[in-house]
């Protein structure tokens, strides 16, 4: 829906099943026009659109695409934004690291990023941006000592704004790509993606990456960030600085814990077997990062004795609306950091998304129906946006 100041907010349909397009399009009227009737009715709905490969070569037929955008139309709905982060399945099966690839040194994950900008070119309205977000990179242990694959993604991302601004300048769209820092990737945190973009800056495309950087950009996560023990108001400042589009902001809240006895008995119910869960091992009162774990069990495994002001926080993303309890915590004091940033820079970032995706692997005890789940998250990000003059 928009919003004030020409902000545009949805929740990603990443949390839904769907890796063909008939299987997307059916959770739609299944699950998404339910939310929009309960949320929105009588209103412009936006949807935050998740396409793997699959789904969005099926989409691109001339058929599909015009019976969809017959569809939207009939439901006042518009699309604003695509997750082309999971290329792949993405429930249902083990996923973990395997979200990352094809990485940006393919030549697969360039071809699939293409044809969802020659998608999001074809929904979103005349005046409206439109925007994609994708992995950062790649999986840190696969490029860290190999610099011919680093220069395949300069080279791959690169391609992938050329091909972003012919077509804005074709279509009359502001089209952006947001690059996603995550744990454990490529660039994790915002001095890593500051540091990636400057090292981009001054590669062998230089040229070309300075006039690109209205196309590529970062996909802020607030989950990500938040685990990586960083202030969101000095997070965004140094993005912004450092002369970077901010293409997307991703509302999302993370898990914390101290590492006490209780607190990793109590993480077991976090372990399943489908989504990689990176562990960043900081201090309470400073902030300060200790170390990093690629995975729950890896953390749970290491028997090292914790500091007295240790705190876990672990990328499993919560439900919005519902802390999750003793003795939990989570990281929606970093996400309405990021809220307060906006609400001083109204027009920094036009694209806000909520992406709670792990619904369906949340311990029981917190989780309800997913509709009541996306309605409850709604109800709370739009009082939130509200009480700072963005809703």
């Amino acid at each position: 829906m928009q919003l004030n100041h020409g902000l545009h907010l949805a929740y990603c349909t990443n949390v839904h099943r769907g890796e063909t397009w008939a299987q997307t399009f059916e959770t739609l009227e299944r699950h998404t026009l339910v939310v929009r009737r309960r949320v929105a009715a009588g209103r412009p709905y936006a949807i935050g659109l998740r396409l793997g490969a699959r789904a969005a070569e099926e989409l691109a037929q001339p058929a599909a695409l015009t019976a969809f955008r017959h569809w939207l139309d009939a439901h006042d709905c518009y699309v604003f934004t695509i997750n082309g982060f999971p290329y792949g399945s993405f429930h249902g099966t083990r996923v973990k690291e395997q979200v990352y690839a094809p990485d940006w040194s393919t030549p697969e994950r360039l071809a699939y990023t293409q044809r969802l900008f020659a998608l999001i070119a074809q929904l979103v309205p005349a005046s409206v941006a439109g925007s994609v977000s994708t992995v950062p990179g790649s999986f840190k242990t696969w490029t860290q000592d190999d610099p011919a694959r680093r220069a395949a993604i300069f080279a791959n991302v690169t391609a992938i704004g050329r091909t972003i601004a012919e077509l804005s300048e074709r279509t009359g769209r502001d089209l952006h790509l947001g690059l996603e820092p995550e744990p454990c990737c490529t660039f994790e945190t915002t001095p890593e993606t500051v540091d990636f973009f400057n090292a981009w800056r001054a590669s062998d495309h230089a040229v070309e990456a300075e006039g690109l950087l209205r196309r590529v950009g970062v996909n802020y996560d607030c989950c990500h960030l938040g685990v990586e023990f960083e202030s969101a108001p000095v997070a965004l400042d140094r993005l912004v600085a450092a002369g970077l589009r901010l293409s997307k902001i991703h509302i999302s809240s993370a898990l914390r814990v101290k590492p006490d006895a209780a607190g990793r008995a109590a993480l077991a119910a976090f372990v399943e077997p489908t989504y990689l869960h990176q562990v960043v091992v900081g201090s309470a009162v400073t902030g300060t990062v200790r170390r990093r774990y690629v995975d729950l069990p890896d953390a749970l495994a290491d028997a090292a004795p914790a500091q007295p002001d240790d705190e876990w926080r672990v990328h499993f993303h919560l439900p919005l609306h519902a802390a999750p309890g003793a003795p939990f915590g989570d990281t929606r004091d970093h996400l309405l950091g990021a809220l307060d940033w906006m609400q001083a820079h109204p027009t920094a970032c036009q694209h806000a998304e909520m992406e709670t995706y792990t619904w369906e692997v949340l311990p029981p005890a917190l989780r309800v129906s997913i509709e009541d789940q996306l309605v409850g998250e709604y109800d709370w990000t739009l009082a939130a946006l509200r009480a700072r003059g963005l809703a």
